[in-house]
């Protein structure tokens, strides 16, 4: 090639000026080539430069970009490269220099980049191109130059060796393709073609390959082609090679089988002119390709659903690999030609359903019809098949469906006629389209349809041959609902139409039948189809995303999305949405709010799946520590009531879901019922009503509606009649009440196990509370005649289902009210008449009609023996009475007016409400007025018709067959305390029903003895009690103590309704005489002490309940104390010893056991608050009564019973009570300690404070039992009662009076001298002492004891109540050794007051029993005990010489004063001057409230040992307390006077030095 030779220079300096010169150059050689020269100087530049590299004098890296830039400048400078290239490369391979060569190679694989591929291999040579990479071999790539060369150029035309000649075959095709709408048949064809081959000699073979080729291009004339290929063709087997031929033609990479030769096949199949076994394996792919591309479709549906729920933070460079991956799946998921469901399609056009499914049995499950062409064949078939049937069945009334038009082929599937006929070729077909029936969503409703008549049909059908085959029929249309419609309804999009159209479907199955398909739909459908794990993982992933913006202000917004996302996937939609509101239960509220545009079907796919979500097995339903219910469980729980009450849903599943689990045990679920039924029907349970509350829940309906709930529960009518309708039509309304009682009595044993006693007394209460619930619901909602013919009688009850008796007698105390309001309306309809007296009569007359039969089946309840006391009748009414027939809320009432009333006013002050809303909340509020003021009305009427049947069953109520102890005893035992517990209105009818009980004046009731047994054995009931029923007994003495303190807090209210009543006699008797048995009534003043008592034993058992340190003993006690503050305590130093307990267990608890603690926290707060209203214990009760040496006798319960006298508490010289029981009360509970208490007695008081040994104390008795004989000779010589001394009896009683008032005030200002001046003071008194005692001692003490004989004998009739002052000495003692008088009187005393003055017995056994004796609290006492046995045996040596030497007492009684005064001295010796500085301390002891934290305390009837021997002493005493009861008036006149000498020395011992001063005044003046 003739070169250009470019100056030396600008190779020289190339990169100064020569690269410029030569693009300057290049560009001007261009500019020639426009105008018309050649390109030969442009080549031979580009040449020089080239060749310039390949000698190696420039740089490649320079010249390829000069040459990059050139290529820009003509289009065709690529080609002129390419030829420079091609030329170098002839060049190059001829040199022997192989470095020039590769300088060459480098160059030109350094240009690909500007020239193209398919350029270079044009023009270079193979082994350059090999060399270049472009090419693998260049000996293959010579040879398929070859090939082709010699297949465009070499290769000849096919040559007819059979002399065929090729104008018979054009005549052929004429024949074939003239018009055939003549006279122009299959036949007159043949035989023409009959004529061309034998005059042409055509082949027979090619002439039918002609014959179908016509065929496939004329598709449409199907019978003319198909009669002539049967006539023509001799062998099936041939016609099969030349279409698998045909088909093989079609097979290459890049073509496509036309539709037409598809149709011809099935065609030709259809009417077997072919096998389809022989045509199949002509067809490609084969079934193992398809197979394996199921599998990765299935793989790959898979990993991107995987992907989906992932949570993965995408970097760039992975998101750009992932749109490869898209790209690269998008390249390979465009389809093959799959010539098998080519054909498939084709023969279910032409309606070959058997031939079709031939091969789709061949095939992977739904891999044809997941192609869509194939399912709208198949649906389009399935149109065809059901139409007839959906026309005369399915179609909806004013419907003119879409016309279809029949396959003209004869052989396609009949069209079903019944719905028999479906179940020959539809349900197949439908079967096999499977989910892919969306692609056809007027299919889906055609079925749909057609099921709904199918059910209407089935549920009208009885006859046994016709149910069977509708069974069959049934069991098909379920596996369609369950293959077809549901996955269906999965992959349409957001179709709420057929949504609400399968519901119509749905909502004609049972329940368990739609469950059951909910459940395969949510767990094994999903899985089964690639499709369908795609979408359920785009439905999580969109659920995500809006369950996580889903707030109140989006509600509406996020509520669309929600209904649209659930339309076609509920159950993976809630299933995520559940998942979500078990861990967040503030979602609660925003997803009840934002499910309103759901569809009917979604609603009951969420009741299936709420009720699957609480069946989880994996999931526990307690928190880790077992004491209270997992929170996933409430939350749960919270919507269920939300959602059923909003929406209409159907809750047959639910509630059949709650029976199923108390079948199985468990109560867990009770829950979901509480919520449900409070939620529907607004009835709520809690015990934390107010008393406004709990009195609006006596009243009628409406009053309760209005005040007896939190919330105002409105617009439940619909909910709760739903609610009534699910019960009523699946039957679940005895069955329910009668599991949940059921399961109340055996949670403790089915459920307790190693569980957390909290939590078993929770899932007790909650099974309690959820009954009472339900039951209040059926009562308020089912119809008379609903209710008692679901509830069946109370025996039945009982002792077939083995209810316990208070759940059975609530269960049917509404069936006696409607049977009784029936009747007695009946009774008034038959006879008119409008006076009250004959509407009482009508009344008393149901009560008897429709309660004779109750007082008969009851009596089946109890043994034989509980009837021998009570009534059946009094039972039955204590049972089915209620608080709505006992009283009249007329405050509640009047509250309730009154807030309608300042409602309706503040809706007419109110500028901004429109008018005509004014109106309409006037009107609504005016209307309630006036429906509770007629509810008032009704109510009053129906009390007073009750109250009057209550005062003529009265008499009938309570047998006299036994005692009122026994009575009382099953009163409490099957009436009172069963009931208490059960509710909180309950507890206040017990309360109410005693009151009204004594208020009648009912015979053989004794309303004292009563009370005191209910507050004197609270400790073993409120340590048996839940938590809810522990508020509920709490309640209930609250009540009863309202009424005690009204009767207590004003005379002429005792006087008024207790003063004449039977309930508050008793029999009084004086110590060792029998008195009589004459019962009279309490006076007010010994009711105080009583009550004090009573207050004194809640007390006592309050404080040993705290301080048993048992977390169930401590919880219910708070509670309870909680509940009566309003009552108790009242007595201040009761309250401080509760306050000190409290205190601890707050010190104590704080870290322990939160819950107690914030009890016990709350509880101290509230008792500070009643701190101001408490009072001293003088002010709530006089501590020194009247002066009557008397005790009472046992009172005379029952006819037979005898009298037992018992003596007075006789106190000795040392301090120390005689009583047992005075003892361990003193020394458990917290007493008032004065100075001069703490200085005579030698024994060590409650407040820790010393006094001198036990050996001093042992010192004194030994003294005191060697004057003991010359005491009782003293005591015999005492004269007789006289008219003086009664009169000097009455001016000893008023001196006493006001020595006690001086006492006080002296003892005020006392509290206010200094040291000094109190150490005079006492000097002075002890004086004045010994002056007093030195005149007067002889010659007073015989007139007070006369006195004190006297005053007894007066007053012995009218008195009921004993009243004995005396000290208890903190001194525990051994019981072995006492007589058997103690134990007598132990008996009497077991419930002493802890008051130093005064200690109160009730007759009527109002002494504790031995279990509150053995559960005393534990009080602190002195570590110092003084050995008691010597002193009991020097007690009982003294009562047997009084028996023996009555003349001595005069003598003892001298002597006994000498004793006194000695011992006075001692005592003002032995006391420390440092007691005087301790003042505050000193205030505290007198206010019983110092109460050491170290000390501990000693009871010695804590143990069992006590009771028994007290049981195994009653016998043995028995005969001698007959012969007690006759002994001369003297031994008891003795008796009367040390006890009134030793009362004497009590008061002195315990009123300090300024008391003892005016007594000793008082005796010198006498």
């Amino acid at each position: 090639m003739a070169t250009l030779i470019l100056p030396g220079e600008w190779i020289k300096n190339w990169e100064k000026n020569g690269k410029h010169e030569f693009a300057k150059l290049c560009k001007g050689l261009t500019e020639k080539i426009e105008h018309g020269c050649q390109t030969k100087e442009i080549q031979t530049a580009l040449y020089e430069v080239c060749w310039q590299v390949v000698q190696g004098n420039l740089k490649l890296d320079l010249i390829v970009n000069v040459l990059g830039e050139m290529m820009e400048l003509r289009d065709d400078m690529t080609s002129i490269l390419a030829d420079v290239f091609s030329i170098l490369d002839v060049e190059t391979v001829a040199l022997e220099d192989k470095h020039k060569r590769d300088q060459y190679i480098q160059l030109v694989g350094a240009c690909l980049v500007c020239v193209p591929e398919t350029i270079l291999k044009e023009r270079l040579d193979p082994e350059t191109l090999e060399s270049l990479g472009l090419i693998k071999q260049a000996h293959q790539f010579n040879q398929k130059i070859v090939k082709i060369k010699t297949k465009l150029f070499y290769k000849q035309q096919k040559f007819n060796l059979l002399r065929e000649e090729n104008e018979g075959y054009a005549k052929l095709i004429t024949e074939l393709g003239q018009d055939l709408s003549g006279s122009i048949t299959s036949h007159i064809v043949l035989e023409s073609i009959k004529s061309l081959i034998g005059c042409f000699n055509l082949d027979p073979n090619r002439v039918l390959d002609i014959i179908l080729e016509v065929y496939e291009s004329r598709s449409d004339q199907d019978e003319f082609f198909l009669s002539l290929i049967k006539s023509y063709m001799c062998e099936p087997l041939t016609l099969c090679h030349i279409l698998g031929f045909k088909f093989k033609f079609y097979q290459e990479p890049n073509e496509e089988t036309p539709k037409s030769l598809y149709h011809i096949a099935a065609a030709l199949l259809h009417h077997n002119l072919i096998d389809l076994e022989d045509l199949y394996v002509h067809l490609l792919p084969v079934d193992a390709t398809i197979v394996e591309e199921h599998k990765r479709v299935i793989s790959e549906a898979k990993q991107i659903a995987r992907r989906l729920v992932m949570v993965v933070v995408p970097s760039e460079k992975s998101e750009d690999k992932e749109k490869e991956k898209d790209k690269e799946e998008e390249k390979t998921e465009q389809p093959l030609d799959n010539q098998k469901l080519g054909l498939l399609e084709a023969l279910l056009r032409i309606g070959d359903w058997q031939h079709a499914l031939c091969i789709m049995d061949q095939l992977p499950s739904f891999y044809a019809t997941s192609h869509k062409s194939i399912a709208l064949a198949l649906c389009q078939l399935l149109h065809l098949t059901v139409d007839p049937l959906y026309r005369g069945s399915g179609l909806p009334k004013g419907a003119r469906g879409r016309v279809t038009h029949p396959l003209k082929n004869k052989r396609v599937p009949r069209p079903a006629e019944s719905f028999e006929d479906l179940r020959r070729d539809t349900f197949g077909m439908l079967g096999y389209l499977g989910p892919h029936l969306a692609h056809d969503p007027i299919l889906f409703a055609k079925i749909v349809r057609l099921g709904k008549a199918f059910m209407k049909e089935y549920q009208c059908s009885n006859s046994s041959d016709v149910k069977d085959k509708m069974e069959t029929l049934l069991s098909c249309f379920l596996s369609i609902a369950d293959q077809v419609l549901l996955p269906s309804l999965s992959l349409m999009d957001c179709n709420a139409c057929m949504s609400e159209e399968l519901w119509g479907l749905f909502k004609l199955f049972p329940y368990h039948h739609r469950y059951r398909l909910y459940g395969q739909w949510k767990n094994e459908t999903y899985s089964s189809h690639p499709l369908l794990v795609k979408v359920k993982a785009q439905t999580v992933e969109r659920a995500k995303y809006i369950m996580k913006r889903l707030t109140k202000e989006n509600v509406k917004q996020s509520g669309r999305q929600v209904g649209k996302l659930s339309h076609s996937n509920p159950t993976i939609f809630f299933e995520y949405m559940l998942s979500q509101i078990q861990w967040y239960d503030n979602l609660i509220a925003p997803v009840v709010d934002s499910l309103k545009y759901l569809t009917s079907l979604n609603y009951d796919v969420l009741a299936y799946c709420i009720i699957e979500a609480l069946a989880n097995p994996e999931k526990e339903k307690m928190k880790h520590d077992d004491t209270t219910i997992s929170s996933w469980l409430q939350s749960l729980a919270i919507l269920c009531g939300a959602v059923f009450r909003k929406y209409p849903i159907e809750l047959a599943g639910l509630l059949q879901y709650v029976a199923n689990q108390l079948k199985a045990g468990k109560s867990f679920d009770l829950l979901i019922l509480k919520e449900v039924v409070q939620k529907m029907a607004g009835i709520e349970i809690t015990d934390e009503m107010t008393s406004e509350q709990l009195e609006a829940m006596t009243g009628g309906e409406q009053l309760k509606a209005e005040g007896g709930y939190f919330g105002q529960i409105r617009n439940t009518k619909k909910s709760s009649q739903r609610l009534k309708d699910a019960l009523l039509d699946h039957e679940f309304a005895l069955p329910l009440c009668i599991l949940i009682s059921q399961q109340r009595n055996c949670v403790v044993f089915l459920e307790g196990g190693e569980k957390h006693l909290k939590l078993v007394g929770h899932l007790y209460d909650q099974c309690h509370d959820t009954l009472v619930q339900f039951g209040g619901f059926l009562a308020s909602n089912l119809s008379t005649e609903d209710y008692i013919k679901r509830v069946p009688s109370i025996d039945i009850l009982c002792n077939q289902f083995h209810i316990p008796h208070d759940a059975a007698f609530f269960l049917s105390r509404p069936m006696y009210a409607h049977q009784i309001l029936s009747k007695y309306d009946e009774l008034k309809k038959a006879e008119k008449g409008n006076r009250q007296q004959q509407k009482v009569q009508k009344y008393v007359a149901a009560c008897e009609h429709v309660m004779t039969p109750v007082h008969e089946a009851v009596v089946s309840l109890h043994p034989p023996r509980v009837w021998e006391d009570l009534r059946p009748q009094f039972y039955a009414t204590f049972w089915s009475l209620t608080m709505y027939d006992l009283a009249v809320p007329h405050s509640a009432y009047e509250r309730e007016i009154n807030k309608l009333k300042a409602q309706i006013k503040a809706i007419e002050d109110n500028p901004e409400i429109p008018m005509n809303k004014k109106k309409k909340e006037k009107e609504r509020c005016t209307a309630l007025q006036e429906k509770l003021q007629e509810e008032e009305k009704k109510q009053l009427e129906h009390v007073q018709r009750v109250l009057h049947r209550l005062k003529l069953e009265k008499d009938k109520w309570l047998m006299t067959k036994s005692t009122k102890n026994e009575t009382i005893t099953k009163f409490l035992q099957l009436c009172l305390f069963p009931r208490c517990i059960f509710s909180s209105i309950d507890a206040v009818y017990c309360a109410r029903f005693v009151e009204l009980v004594h208020q009648q004046m009912t015979p053989n009731f004794c309303t004292l003895l009563c009370y005191d047994r209910v507050f004197s054995a609270i400790i073993y009931t409120v340590a048996s009690c839940t938590e809810n029923e522990s508020h509920h007994y709490g309640r209930f003495l609250c009540c009863m103590l309202e009424t005690v303190t009204r009767w207590h807090s004003d005379r002429a209210v005792y006087e008024k309704e207790c003063g004449n009543y039977p309930g508050f006699l008793t029999i009084l008797r004086a110590t060792g005489f029998d008195g009589g048995q004459q019962a009279n009534p309490l006076d007010y003043e010994n009711f105080r002490h009583v009550v004090h008592k009573w207050h004194y034993m809640l007390t006592k058992a309050s404080v040993h309940c705290l301080e048993t340190g048992d977390y169930t003993h401590i919880r219910n006690i708070l509670i309870v104390l909680i509940k009566i503050l309003p009552c108790y305590p009242k007595v201040l130093n009761l309250g401080q010893a509760l306050e000190y307990r409290v205190h601890k267990i707050c010190a104590k608890e704080k870290d322990k056991r939160p819950d107690l603690f914030a009890l016990a926290m709350g509880y101290s707060g509230r008792l500070k608050s009643q701190k101001v209203h408490m009072v001293p214990e003088n002010e709530f009760h006089h501590k020194e009564p009247p002066v009557r040496n008397a005790t009472p006798a046992s009172q005379q319960n029952g006819p037979g019973s005898m009298a037992k006298p018992v003596t007075t508490t006789i106190k000795t010289e040392d301090g120390i009570s005689e009583d047992g029981e005075r003892g361990k009360d003193k020394s458990q509970t917290t007493k008032p300690v004065t100075k001069a208490n703490s200085a005579a007695a030698k024994v060590t008081t409650s407040n820790g404070n010393g006094a001198p040994n036990s050996t001093k104390a042992v010192k004194e008795r030994d003294d005191k039992e060697k004057s003991s004989k010359e005491k009782k000779e003293k005591k015999e010589k005492t004269p007789g009662s006289t008219p003086e001394t009664k009169a000097d009896a009455r001016r000893e009683k008023l001196r006493e009076e006001r020595a006690g008032k001086d006492d006080r005030v002296v003892r005020e200002g006392k509290e206010k001298t200094p040291k000094v001046d109190r150490d005079k003071v006492k000097a002075e008194e002890k004086n004045k002492d010994d002056k007093a005692k030195a005149g007067n001692g002889e010659s007073t003490e015989p007139c007070r004891e006369r006195d004190a004989i006297k005053e007894s004998k007066s007053k012995e009739k009218g008195d009921r109540i004993v009243v004995t002052t005396s000290l208890k000495s903190p001194v525990p003692r051994s019981e072995s050794a006492e007589s058997e008088r103690d134990h007598k009187r132990r008996k009497l005393d077991g419930h002493s007051s802890p008051s130093h003055s005064s200690s109160v017995k009730l007759i009527c056994h109002l002494h504790s029993s031995p279990q509150d004796n053995s559960n005393d609290p534990k009080e602190s006492t002195s570590k110092h005990h003084i050995n008691y046995n010597s002193v009991s045996r020097s007690k009982s040596r003294e009562r047997e010489q009084e028996k023996k030497d009555p003349e001595n007492a005069l003598g003892r009684c001298k002597e006994k004063k000498e004793e006194k005064e000695r011992k006075d001295r001692k005592r003002d010796h032995a006391v420390p001057e440092q007691e005087f500085s301790q003042e505050p301390k000193r205030r505290k002891d007198e206010n019983g409230t110092n109460l050491s934290k170290n000390s501990q305390s000693v009871s010695p009837c804590d143990s069992p040992v006590s009771m028994e021997k007290e049981k195994s002493k009653r016998s043995k005493s028995s005969s001698k307390e007959k012969s007690d009861s006759v002994k001369p008036e003297r031994t008891s006149t003795g008796g009367k006077k040390e006890s009134r000498h030793e009362k004497k020395e009590k008061r002195d011992s315990s009123g300090g030095k300024e008391e003892k001063k005016h007594h000793k005044s008082s005796d010198k003046h006498r």
